[in-house]
């Protein structure tokens, strides 16, 4: 096998993967690099039998009739509509374990964010479990309503002049499965034809998505694993001890992990491990889950060893050798890793049939019997490292990463850092120390320049031109480990940013963790807005995915667009065949939301087109610098 890879901003993984001989993404990278022109546009049809049809100025209409703006239109859409089902499904399901608790009578970890949301939502009860119970069955409720009925919780939870705004564009969603469920009908064969109801639909989706499937979910989470806390934590793969048991946890459905953590701190379950010659028994984070748990990591004491890295990470995790275990219970667990688990005898349990993994067993999570899953999970991944070990096991990543990353940021949290306002920030922003924010979020990918490198390489750029950074998704796991969420950082930033970080201990990049908490970043620039009276599109903020790489990716950004956000994408979405759905998402939209996608491949015009936003911005709103 050829020793070419694409490249990575993580040398110290780059250098460990050309090492390796096996197969793996950064490898299988390269050997596709050539695409398919027609699929890069979002002009290729396959819908009927007379297909694939393929747009082009010889032939620019399918055999049906169906033309570029169509036919791109649907395939974003579909798109769409599966990104947006991905998360509200994420949030059903902890939806169910918040009844299941308050049913059982299991107490609350996150007291506070359940009295702050049924305040929110105006519900009230005798007790904390009737509170949560009837705020479950209205959640549950609310997204099973029919397209027809707007969702009740959008209103209340939502910044009060976007939903203005919404509803002078007519775009507040109705229950959330319906909508999803009326997205995939219109894209089918010979039904909805008009590109324009086919983006206000991505839209409707898009808002849905993120006032249920990011924020919503975010505080379901909080009440039963407990509010994330500020730490500065070691990250890398330098945090996998060999001496233990570990179990790498990927996935999305961070609730299903909690009473996994709360059997791991029972020293029966630590002594069984011992008994097979481990030192004890570990979760090891890997993609969003392992950065919801960094978030909350004061939370776990000595269960939860630290977070290893993003999801073009995770087979080289597990080819350390020191991976017992693979549990996952939704997606951004590649594929990849099914043979190197089959290679290297390491066994995985999935939780969640709808991210099957093959040669996985399956334990469907069971909310009124999860003692018993959750010992077979621990069970298994004893016995897995007992058939595994070997004298000289050892960690050849043990100097990957960086010693310290902030983390358990949030908009609660960041908050209280300032002294309970978000004044002193925006007085920052005011004098022009910090000329505007960036949140520079999503997903990591191979394509945008190799594995982070276009994430890695921009955020310098913003911070070095005093521009704050706040990052969630598999972003944070490349910025984390390449040291720039440290507080040494503050060196790569400008006079002004630099200066604040270094008076408040903080880095000039700050980490709202999973992809989840881009819910969370949304609610401070509500603050932000709120505080300077104003709608959140005059902010000098700016939301970047420079490394999008999945169909949830184009929910949340079309979520940010519906917020009224510049979006700026590294890679085009696959709709640059139609020029209807540029056009409409460059300039056309700003109308309706006063949002604005901005796409740009390369990585200093990137910057230069970001600074030109938040100058405008700035402009606008009459303030300095």
């Amino acid at each position: 096998m050829k020793n070419i890879l694409c490249g990575s901003a993580d040398q110290t993984l780059q250098t460990f993967l050309e090492s390796v001989p096996c197969d793996h993404s950064h490898r299988r990278m390269v050997q596709q690099e050539i695409k398919c022109g027609f699929g890069l546009d979002g002009v290729c049809c396959r819908l009927c039998s007379n297909g694939p049809c393929r747009i082009s100025k010889s032939r620019p209409k399918g055999v049906c009739g169906a033309d570029a703006d169509t036919i791109a239109a649907r395939n974003l859409l579909r798109s769409v509509a599966a990104g947006s089902g991905c998360y509200i499904h994420v949030l059903e399901n902890a939806v169910k374990e918040l009844r299941q608790a308050a049913i059982s009578g299991r107490p609350f970890k996150g007291r506070d964010t359940l009295l702050r949301l049924c305040s929110m939502t105006e519900i009230s009860g005798d007790s904390d479990k009737e509170k949560a119970l009837h705020l479950a069955n209205l959640l549950l409720e609310d997204i099973r309503r029919p397209a027809e009925e707007k969702m009740v919780l959008t209103e209340k939870l939502a910044y009060g002049m976007r939903v203005q705004a919404w509803l002078n564009a007519d775009l507040l969603p109705g229950g959330a499965k319906d909508e999803i469920f009326n997205a995939v009908i219109k894209t089918s064969t010979n039904l909805n034809s008009d590109p324009e109801d086919m983006l206000r639909q991505c839209l409707r989706l898009g808002i849905s998505t993120g006032i249920y499937g990011l924020v919503l979910v975010n505080m379901i989470n909080d009440i039963l694993m407990g509010e994330p806390q500020i730490s500065f934590d070691p990250v890398g793969m330098q945090v996998i001890d060999p001496e233990y048991v570990n179990v790498m946890i990927t996935g999305h459905q961070h609730s299903m992990f909690g009473y996994l953590t709360e059997l791991l701190e029972n020293p029966a379950i630590q002594k069984m491990a011992e008994q097979v010659g481990a030192k004890g028994i570990r979760l090891v984070g890997c993609t969003c889950v392992g950065q919801d748990f960094q978030a909350r990591s004061g939370l776990f004491h000595d269960t939860f060893c630290g977070h290893a890295g993003n999801n073009y990470t995770s087979e080289a995790v597990l080819l350390t050798g020191c991976i017992d275990l693979v549990v996952s219970e939704f997606n951004c667990s590649l594929p990849g890793i099914e043979p190197i688990c089959k290679d290297l005898g390491i066994s995985m349990i999935c939780l969640d049939d709808a991210a099957k993994k093959k040669g996985a067993d399956l334990i469907s999570y069971a909310r009124t019997g999860r003692e018993d899953s959750n010992i077979a999970v621990l069970v298994s991944a004893i016995a897995s490292y007992n058939r595994r070990k070997k004298a000289d096991r050892h960690n050849p990543m043990k100097h990957h990463g960086c010693h310290e990353a902030m983390t358990g940021l949030t908009d609660i949290t960041l908050k209280q850092a300032l002294g309970g306002t978000f004044k002193p920030l925006l007085e920052q922003i005011r004098k022009g120390t910090i000329k505007g924010v960036a949140a520079v979020v999503g997903c990591s990918n191979l394509r945008a320049k190799g594995h982070d490198v276009f994430t890695v390489e921009l955020v310098k750029k913003l911070i070095a031109a005093d521009i704050l950074v706040i990052s969630a998704g598999c972003t944070c796991g490349s910025l984390g480990n390449c040291g720039l969420m440290s507080r040494e950082a503050v060196s790569k930033a400008g006079p002004g940013l630099s200066g604040v970080c270094r008076s408040l201990g903080i880095p000039p990049v700050l980490n709202f963790g999973p992809c989840l908490a881009i819910g969370r970043i949304e609610c401070a620039a509500a603050e932000l807005a709120a505080e300077l009276g104003v709608d959140i599109p005059q902010l000098p903020v700016v939301v970047s995915a420079p490394q999008w790489l999945e169909e949830q990716a184009l929910a949340d950004g079309v979520f940010a667009l519906a917020m009224g956000f510049n979006v700026h994408l590294g890679l085009p979405p696959f709709v640059t065949g139609s020029t209807f759905i540029m056009e409409t998402l460059g300039e056309g939209i700003e109308q309706i939301t006063g949002g604005k996608l901005i796409i740009e491949t390369e990585i200093d015009a990137a910057a230069d087109k970001i600074f030109e936003v938040i100058a405008e911005k700035r402009r606008g709103l009459k303030l300095n610098g």
